[in-house]
């Protein structure tokens, strides 16, 4: 695999930067990343894969994560626990989702 700047040696690295140090107390922005990007394992697999990068190809991958995270979201056993996990507070359902989603199945 090629060397890009900023990624390390060997392109086995899901985060372009290296961590500061060691994380001894990570903030809940890096534990979030982490669980997102465990979530997203076999995106990331397959992105090492990709030769020629270019905006299609990006366009595709951002399309593909956002599928997988909207997937993630409605087979959850308590919806909002990823927000709720991170300290985060959980968004508010919308007036009317529940009454559209009974009249489409």
């Amino acid at each position: 695999m090629e060397h890009v700047a900023g990624m390390r040696e060997g392109g086995d690295a899901v985060r372009w930067d290296p961590y500061a140090g060691p994380m001894d107390q990570p903030t809940r922005i890096d534990l979030l990343e982490l669980d997102i990007d465990l979530r997203l394992t076999d995106l990331w697999r397959e992105a090492a894969d990709v030769t020629e990068w270019s905006l299609d190809v990006v366009a595709a991958f951002m399309r593909a994560s956002y599928g997988k995270g909207y997937c993630d979201a409605l087979t959850e056993e308590s919806p909002g626990s990823l927000c709720h996990e991170h300290g985060y507070d959980v968004p508010p359902r919308r007036a009317g989702l529940q009454a559209v989603r009974r009249d489409a199945a």
